[in-house]
């Protein structure tokens, strides 16, 4: 019997005792895509999110290779993206109907580097997985990919460096994952507890405004 993919959820958007808007807390990362094609207008919301991104003295550093999934098929880019992920990803991003290439610039036109690029990055790629959430959308961010692979299938400017590959799509069924990525889709997600990463007064000392408000290690 076919299953569809769910998660357990953080309901009402709540993370352990502390109230959080519900685009952040339901937020995960499935493998299971319907691979139906998006509309034009939502693959290009999530763009404009990430345009509006913060960025240092507004250079914009973020850029992005999108693939898509057509009636007729996957275009080039999404092809040539899929080549270049780790083959356990592979195995289920293709499913996706868009692959999207996270890159950053990472050198200043003076040969300085840019130090902030990967960081303003991941600020554009959070506002594009936000907004990816209010479309019913998810975004499955992956690392296992060679970087190189798409600078040379890409033509990707020296002083540019892809970050990650963005699988995005809606729930599919999980019934066609690998063993191994079927038994990870309905497993619990989990954080580590605040005052593990929160400090004040030095390093390692938790912040002192946790108090009961503290999450623990609850899905977040």
């Amino acid at each position: 019997m076919s299953t569809t993919s769910t998660r357990p959820g953080t309901a009402h958007g709540r993370t352990g005792a502390t109230a959080v808007h519900p685009l952040v807390a339901d937020r995960w990362s499935p493998r299971a895509f319907d691979a139906a094609p998006l509309p034009d207008a939502e693959v290009v919301s999530l763009l404009e999110a990430a345009r509006w991104a913060p960025s240092a003295m507004n250079a914009q550093p973020w850029r992005f290779l999108v693939g898509r999934t057509t009636e007729d098929g996957p275009d080039a880019t999404h092809t040539g993206l899929l080549g270049t992920l780790a083959p356990p990803n592979r195995a289920w991003a293709h499913r996706a109907p868009v692959l999207v290439a996270a890159l950053t610039r990472v050198v200043e036109d003076d040969g300085s580097a840019r130090a902030v690029g990967p960081y303003e990055l991941g600020l554009a790629v959070a506002q594009l997985t936000v907004q990816a959430e209010s479309l019913g959308l998810h975004v499955h961010q992956i690392g296992g990919f060679d970087a190189e692979a798409v600078v040379d299938a890409f033509e990707v400017p020296v002083g540019y460096r892809p970050v990650a590959v963005l699988a995005v799509g809606r729930l599919g069924d999980a019934a066609g994952l690998p063993g191994w990525a079927r038994a990870r889709e309905g497993a619990a997600r989990s954080r580590l507890g605040l005052e593990e990463l929160a400090f004040a007064g030095r390093f390692g000392q938790a912040f002192d405004g946790l108090g009961s408000e503290d999450a623990g290690s609850a899905a977040a």
